[in-house]
């Protein structure tokens, strides 16, 4: 026959109280309600990163988009053909020169451009709606849209107070030449014209609130995952919590 034994416990033991289910004790209690109830919220960025011709802000936006799941991309009206790959109204809205040049006049476009013969322009209302949903906005533009945006900004309120720019430039321009030859997309000709480009672009970035010097993939992503995260943190966009 067993015979059961009670455990018994020390006076020291008996004297303390027992922890409430989950782990839960006075003193744990009291260092959760010392602790803010709210977290911070913050205004949506719009988040402009301009590029040369094959310095790599198409992968970077990519990296960055899946990165940060709560950013969304601002898709670019353009009237140059579809790449390879490249869906309509995924990658570019891809219009006919008369449907682009019907928007232009319609006020449509919050910039626009016309670059090696095609013509670009980012929707003014996909930009402001989105920003207006408390969405941060990913838009890819080239020197002469980021110019025309910063000027833009300066005379409307809601744009300058999210407007973040970060120009991404090559480690060299013989490293760019070697990037636009293996994309097979364009003529030697076309190539020069984009390395002459290219240049009078990168003496541009001065104009622009950070300068990326493109090293790898992974590093690009992390520092510009850096500067956005930065950039959420700025005293202007954050509403603090009440303490």
């Amino acid at each position: 026959m067993k015979v059961r034994t009670r455990e018994t416990r020390t006076s020291a033991e008996q004297s303390e109280p027992a922890a409430p289910r989950g782990g839960r004790t006075p003193e744990r209690e009291s260092r959760a309600e010392s602790q803010p109830k709210q977290v911070p919220t913050t205004s949506p960025l719009l988040v402009l990163l301009s590029a040369p011709s094959g310095g790599g802000k198409t992968t970077l936006c990519q990296q960055l988009l899946a990165a940060r799941r709560q950013m969304t991309r601002a898709v670019t009206c353009t009237t140059r053909p579809p790449r390879e790959g490249e869906q309509n109204e995924v990658d570019y809205y891809f219009l006919d020169a008369a449907s682009f040049l019907k928007r232009v006049q319609a006020g449509h476009f919050l910039e626009h451009a016309t670059v090696f013969g095609n013509s670009y322009g980012t929707s003014r209302a996909e930009v402001l709606g989105k920003l207006r949903q408390g969405k941060d906005v990913l838009l890819s533009v080239d020197v002469q849209g980021a110019a025309t945006i910063r000027a833009r900004a300066e005379e409307e309120s809601e744009l300058k107070r999210a407007l973040v720019t970060v120009f991404l430039t090559p480690p060299s321009l013989a490293v760019l030449e070697e990037r636009l030859r293996k994309r097979g997309t364009d003529s030697p000709s076309v190539i020069q014209k984009r390395l002459t480009a290219a240049r009078q672009e990168i003496a541009q970035w001065k104009n622009f609130d950070y300068l990326l010097l493109s090293t790898s993939i992974r590093e690009d992503l992390r520092r510009m995952l850096a500067i956005v995260e930065a950039e959420k943190m700025r005293a202007e966009r954050v509403q603090a919590p009440e303490f």
